[in-house]
């Protein structure tokens, strides 16, 4: 089992540690989107001031890693940083079967950085905390941060966004 949860995204360690709220994401609230274009996992340009003028949600993570790929054992370590795929899965097993939506590639940081999102460090490569934010015509209506268990994500923001 042990060697399972090193190489399966899918299985989470029972012993991660739970992150903290750091203030980080005070800020957010009532923010406007910016006018920034992000690659899309169709390969077009998606301007998220323009795809968030209804109410839109995204969600962030850290890092996709294929499945099979050992998961360095200090990343387990770190709060809030491992469960990627089942955040991403949680919130696709919402709407069954295929991702009814696009992601979206910040890996130049342009949203992170504009919007002061926060960020940690490993192995002198810089990741994005995991949060959701809930967006209603172009201004961040609700944050969701820190995020865990990542795989009651999708669960929690579907509540708020219910009214419960």
């Amino acid at each position: 089992m042990k060697q399972a949860i090193d190489t399966d995204p899918y299985l989470l360690p029972a012993d991660l540690p739970v992150p903290v709220d750091d203030g980080a994401c005070r800020h957010l609230r009532a923010t406007k989107v910016p006018s920034i274009s992000l690659r899309s996992t169709s390969g077009r340009d998606v301007n998220l001031a323009s795809a968030s003028s209804g109410r839109m949600v995204f969600f962030f993570y850290p890092e996709t890693r294929k499945p099979g790929t050992q998961i360095p054992k200090t990343w387990n370590e770190i709060p809030g940083a491992r469960g990627c795929t089942p955040q991403s899965c949680s919130f696709r097993d919402r709407y069954r079967n295929n991702l009814p939506y696009e992601l979206l590639n910040d890996s130049d940081f342009r949203l992170t950085n504009e919007l002061r999102l926060p960020t940690f460090k490993f192995e002198s490569k810089t990741f994005i905390k995991r949060l959701a934010l809930v967006i209603r015509r172009g201004i961040i209506e609700k944050v969701f941060y820190p995020v865990f268990p990542p795989e009651k994500n999708a669960e929690v923001v579907l509540e708020y966004l219910r009214g419960k």
